[in-house]
């Protein structure tokens, strides 16, 4: 990348470059029986087994890759919602110590780590899609059953503004767009596997 690229045609990159990856995982029947409004409960209780494995991973050994060098990044947890909207549903995470994202890399730079992170927390923006879909299917809501899929509440949009700047920022003072790019693609496939792999065990 050379230092002309603006702040937006960095991102409108990282967007184009993740949009196969991106679709291929959308495309998975497990992802799209979520969106489906005839979803059941046992569907949505995999799905969220599935997404613990993720996001757990990501908070115990991604994000503190991250924060280490960008402390001021605002990233709450949210393995502990979807915890709670098992239990709701009457169900338990998998007690499987499965790392989708990390249990394959070594030496991850903070680049990379922030284009995992770039998945993660973008998922926040679909989950408020995926929260009216569960609401009118099921009734569960952000308070009681789809805890996770709230996101930030009604802060949601100004997090992931928040996350992009910080994002744009760093890429801008070490150039690494290749690395960020690498670091999403591989979020995506890797969820993509996990995914493919466990929901029909």
């Amino acid at each position: 990348m050379n230092n002309t690229v603006s702040a937006p045609a960095f991102l409108e990159k990282l967007r184009l470059a993740t949009t196969q990856s991106h679709t291929n995982l959308e495309a998975l029947p497990v992802s799209v029986s979520i969106m489906n409004p005839a979803v059941t409960n046992t569907e949505y209780a995999l799905y969220l087994n599935l997404m613990h494995d993720v996001v757990k991973d990501a908070e115990e050994n991604i994000f503190p890759l991250v924060h280490n060098t960008l402390p001021e990044l605002d990233v709450h947890p949210k393995a502990q919602f979807i915890t709670a909207d098992l239990a709701t549903l009457g169900f338990a995470p998998k007690a499987d110590d499965v790392k989708p994202l990390s249990g394959e890399l070594t030496d991850t730079s903070v680049a990379f780590a922030l284009g995992v992170m770039y998945v993660i927390e973008g998922s926040s923006l679909g989950g408020r899609v995926i929260l009216k879909n569960i609401n009118g299917a099921l009734g569960h809501n952000e308070d009681c059953g789809a805890r996770y899929f709230a996101g930030y509440g009604g802060q949601t949009g100004s997090h992931w503004k928040s996350f992009l700047g910080q994002l744009i920022q760093y890429e801008n003072n070490t150039k690494s767009e290749d690395e960020i790019i690498a670091g999403a693609n591989y979020a995506f496939d890797a969820i993509s596997r996990h995914f493919t792999k466990t929901s029909h065990q």
